[in-house]
């Protein structure tokens, strides 16, 4: 089955809002795991807007689950990934200035940088996770770099899905055959939500791993943390 890795960043986002350990990110962790999360997810961004490095270092003293810390892989996350030996680093071509990530990599243009960041990576005995696009050129030079997994940006699917969902599946469908064909395991993440993910899991069951943050937060306001993360886990059951 498909696991659940929940994204914590808004938490921090929250806390960091009013200064103090209000919400306790750690805490939090540890509550998504005991509701049956199993993986936790960040990102730490230079600026530390949400996330910051000291939450990722006492993070790693409590995830039980897997612990996947996202991020661009400057000099300052590898320091991180010595440190925090995440389960999975998941590298997103971000600049300091974006929102959130909103585009995967150029692997063909990227692709030397990607390999030597991937076998740094290995080297550290990290699993890896490039996040892009779902496009057959892009999901190629993915696999030519060495990755372990490659992670579908799923906004456009997200956005699409609601006006026509088989047009919204298409490109991800081909890609991730085209993926499988070539040895690359799949994560997706970005916008997914109760609405959309059940029908992209039940067609791409090769996906071993969402992460879903800002939806499952949302939806955490009016259902309740426990109870939102067992319906995104009822979202992933196999049929």
């Amino acid at each position: 089955m498909t696991r659940l890795s929940v994204n914590i960043n808004k938490f921090a986002t929250l806390r960091n809002a009013r200064g103090g350990n209000n919400p306790d990110v750690v805490k939090t962790a540890i509550d998504c795991e005991r509701f049956g999360a199993e993986g936790i997810t960040v990102h730490p961004r230079p600026d530390e807007r949400h996330i910051t490095y000291r939450d990722v270092v006492e993070l790693k003293e409590v995830v039980t689950t897997e612990f996947n810390v996202e991020g661009y892989p400057d000099d300052r996350y590898f320091e991180l990934l010595q440190i925090a030996k995440p389960a999975q680093a998941t590298l997103v071509p971000d600049t300091p200035q974006v929102i959130t990530s909103n585009q995967g990599w150029d692997t063909i243009k990227e692709q030397q940088f990607l390999r030597e960041t991937i076998k740094r990576i290995k080297d550290l005995g990290i699993r890896s996770s490039i996040f892009v696009e779902a496009r057959p050129e892009l999901v190629k030079a993915a696999a030519e770099t060495g990755a372990d997994r490659i992670e579908f940006y799923t906004e456009p699917y997200a956005s699409e899905y609601q006006n026509n969902p088989d047009a919204a599946l298409k490109p991800y469908l081909e890609c991730a055959q085209l993926a499988n064909n070539l040895g690359l395991e799949l994560n997706a993440g970005h916008d997914l939500s109760l609405a959309n993910l059940k029908f992209l899991i039940n067609n791409i069951p090769s996906i071993k791993e969402v992460s879903i943050g800002h939806a499952l937060i949302c939806d955490a306001i009016y259902y309740g943390l426990e109870n939102t993360i067992q319906l995104y886990l009822r979202q992933l059951e196999e049929n």
